[in-house]
């Protein structure tokens, strides 16, 4: 279990990194549908509890959370919407990949500093945790759609889920489903608002949003 943790661990960060050099609105939704599916698996991996009733509970509301309901409602906003690309982000792809590598250090850096909770069978927790939280922020303040920004909201959240593991077990039950229900509102009210929005002004970038005057 402990080699698959890491396993999955290594590749939720990859995925994060890869989306910072992706341009097609359709393909990061995929990466972050992948994304949530390893985010379900780890509960059963991260403890030593294991198949735990309420980590399998978790597992499940995840997998199916943000492993095909979210990632539904943005592949159907963005088809509302009928744009498939984020053309001219504010960073470029290449320094926005080498900010993201740079990112993944600093949260290595950080994480030595911080104490690892006791029943861990993986040290990347943390680390990862950290970097996808700062590689989440990134693409929300380096990118111009606001399709493209839900993405990058979804990534941020992932990577305080991820942080959240390492106290999974000391959280209440209701603590956790609350978080999990307003991911799943948010995005869900986020899609039709950028659906209303594109009707409205025939674009959703949010540069021409500034625009608008009385």
């Amino acid at each position: 279990m402990e080699q698959l943790s890491q396993l999955l661990l290594a590749f939720i960060v990859f995925l994060s990194l890869y989306l910072l050099g992706s341009s097609s609105l359709t393909g990061c939704v995929k990466i972050v549908a992948l994304q949530g599916m390893c985010l379900g698996l780890l509960p059963l991996t991260i403890h030593e509890q294991g198949f735990h009733p309420r980590a399998l509970a978790l597992a499940a509301g995840m997998f199916l959370l943000k492993g095909f309901v979210i990632p539904r409602v943005l592949l159907y906003a963005i088809r509302e919407v009928k744009i498939r690309r984020e053309v001219e982000p504010m960073i470029g792809y290449t320094p926005s990949l080498l900010l993201g590598a740079f990112l993944i250090g600093v949260s290595f850096v950080i994480s030595e500093r911080l104490p690892v909770p006791a029943g861990l069978r993986s040290s990347l927790l943390i680390p990862v945790s950290l970097a996808t939280i700062m590689m989440g922020m990134l693409m929300m303040i380096s990118r111009i759609k606001a399709l493209t920004q839900v993405v990058g909201y979804l990534v941020f959240e992932n990577g305080i889920y991820l942080f959240g593991l390492s106290i999974s077990y000391e959280i209440p039950w209701l603590i956790e489903m609350g978080v999990l229900l307003d991911v799943f509102v948010a995005v869900f009210v986020m899609g039709i608002v950028i659906n209303h929005i594109a009707r409205a002004f025939d674009s959703i970038s949010t540069e021409k949003l500034t625009s608008l005057s009385d």
